[in-house]
């Protein structure tokens, strides 16, 4: 289908009626579908359908049967071979940020390295220029900035766990079960990775209490929590974590039995496991003169989860989302099988 208005032609995505974003794979399709088919190919991927193969294809429905999904994209002419003859993924790093120590590029023969380049693929856009593009003249980051660079840390995490091995082949319910329950978790870890500006807080501070006043006690333990927050960012940077070690720790993090109603408790604990292996065989081998990196790395974990992420959405989030949970938007998002979008959001 397609919209004519004054001077411009909007096409339809043929798979799932979304606005499309141009010709893919021999249709037109929206980047979602186009994502999915060419993930689906080059992973040479299989689906189950749960119902009886016809299950509705929508914006809103797409990603609740991939089974159905990946067959109405070859009903509909979108070609398995325009993706396999399609460039393949780069072997060097497209943002110049996860250079190993010795100056390769991480790409090996190693199924578990190739993993973590994978996950390192994932990243929408480079971390660690955040906090640069936020930045105003004098060096100074107004509120404004500050609450969009948490944003944007934010979808960051939402989009990388869309784009990673084995997360999107979970069900719809569990992607948003385990992004639910780890969003702040990730975010603490996206903050670090970014060397989000700290000298902010009294700032956000205030302004978080001025939006949303306070008795003295809960004042004090409002900043005791943002304390928190920056001593585990801090103890992070501490370490010069690189990139692909962020990755697998991010993984670690997301791919927890620790959520409510998982359907397969088991399939998440062994794509879990299979991420801390993989960031075990890569510091064993790129800081071999640290024995006790790994242990560190790990032991760093269970302490993000003494961030409290309610103190994280009243810093960060009230100003541009109002009292929506950050769950229901993560859910949304999931859902849509897109990005949120910045126009649903407004500066308060």
């Amino acid at each position: 289908a397609q919209v004519q208005t004054q001077s411009l032609t909007i096409y339809e995505c043929v798979v799932c009626g979304d606005k499309s974003s141009g010709k893919h794979y021999g249709q037109f399709t929206c980047e979602g579908c186009k994502s999915f088919f060419k993930r689906s190919v080059r992973r040479n991927l299989t689906y189950t359908c749960r119902a009886n193969r016809n299950c509705p294809i929508d914006q809103h429905h797409r990603n609740q049967c991939q089974y159905c999904r990946l067959k109405k994209c070859l009903k509909v002419g979108m070609r398995r071979e325009a993706v396999q003859r399609g460039r393949m993924p780069p072997t060097q790093p497209h943002h110049g940020q996860f250079a190993l120590t010795n100056g390769d590029p991480l790409h090996c023969h190693s199924y578990l390295s190739g993993y973590i380049s994978l996950l390192l693929r994932a990243e929408p856009y480079p971390t660690s220029r955040y906090g640069s593009q936020c930045m105003q003249p004098n060096n100074i980051m107004g509120i404004e900035n500050i609450c969009e660079l948490a944003a944007r840390m934010l979808f960051s995490a939402v989009e990388w766990a869309r784009n990673i091995p084995f997360f999107p082949d979970l069900q719809i319910t569990d992607q948003v079960a385990l992004l639910r329950l780890t969003w702040s978790e990730l975010f603490v870890l996206n903050a670090a990775q970014c060397s989000m500006p700290l000298h902010v807080a009294p700032l956000l501070a205030a302004a978080g209490l001025h939006a949303s006043p306070m008795s003295a006690d809960r004042v004090v333990a409002f900043m005791d929590h943002i304390r928190i927050f920056q001593e585990q960012v801090e103890k992070l940077k501490a370490l010069h974590v690189d990139s692909a070690e962020y990755s697998c720790l991010k993984a670690i993090v997301l791919f927890t039995s620790d959520a409510c109603g998982l359907s397969d408790v088991a399939h998440v604990e062994s794509l879990q496991e299979k991420s801390q292996c993989a960031l075990e065989e890569y510091v064993r081998s790129q800081y071999p003169n640290q024995p006790t990196r790994f242990g560190k790395l790990l032991l760093r974990l269970p302490s993000l989860r003494t961030v409290s992420s309610s103190v994280i959405e009243q810093l960060f989030f009230v100003r541009l989302v109002g009292k929506t949970p950050i769950e229901t938007l993560i859910r949304d998002m999931l859902l849509s099988g897109s990005s949120f979008n910045w126009p649903y959001m407004s500066i308060q």
